[in-house]
């Protein structure tokens, strides 16, 4: 009698966290399909404290921070996925918008600004890789230009300690060639044309100068 108690104490104590984590898990994607981000965040950390190798919980969580900006937690769960799901393009590509949205943080260091862009860049490479054939990968390469020009434009101010001409031009030049792959996938993109003249505009006037 006394065993039967005990086998059923633990098996009752092994199914109750799977409960608990499974609801937190399904009101966390209730919220996320609502846009409530907020909440989907309160529902997610519980169930990812719970079982922290749920990839699925681990995406909606660092989705919910990034609309939530919060980019450094974003980046934070969207690390932990990918260290479980290494292959998921789209992990790479919203860890990569929280580390491009940090990277324009001014309150930033000058060197913490380069690590973030830099990473943004290399992160927006590798869900390009994984899955270049996918039906967004348009917004990959914008995304990635825009990155490429915002990294060109920070090592060409002549005023920071991190300038260097070399650098600034050869991500000015990629960033061109990857908006102007958006353009020729879609030539109404007036906005893109817009950065793209812009990304010239600078490129030509510092390679003007010797």
């Amino acid at each position: 009698m006394r065993l039967a108690v005990i086998i059923s104490f633990f098996i009752v104590s092994s199914i109750e966290p799977i409960l608990a984590q499974n609801a937190y898990v399904r009101l966390g994607k209730q919220a996320f399909i609502d846009g409530d981000f907020r909440s989907a965040v309160f529902q997610l950390e519980k169930a990812c404290l719970i079982d922290s190798t749920n990839s699925n919980a681990l995406w909606m969580l660092g989705y919910s921070y990034y609309h939530s900006s919060n980019y450094l937690k974003s980046i934070t769960a969207f690390t932990k996925e990918i260290s479980i799901t290494p292959t998921d393009a789209y992990a790479y590509y919203y860890r990569a918008r929280a580390k491009s949205h940090l990277g324009k943080d001014m309150q930033l260091s000058g060197a913490e600004r380069e690590k973030y862009l830099l990473s943004a860049i290399f992160d927006y490479t590798k869900a390009i890789s994984i899955n270049p054939n996918d039906s967004k990968v348009a917004s990959f390469y914008q995304n990635r230009g825009l990155a490429y020009r915002e990294y060109g434009v920070f090592k060409l101010d002549a005023a920071s300690h991190a300038y260097d001409r070399g650098s600034g031009i050869k991500a000015l030049r990629a960033a061109i060639d990857d908006l102007q792959r958006v353009l020729t996938n879609d030539p109404s993109r007036v906005d893109i044309v817009s950065l793209i003249d812009l990304s010239k505009e600078k490129l030509a006037s510092t390679v003007g100068h010797h």
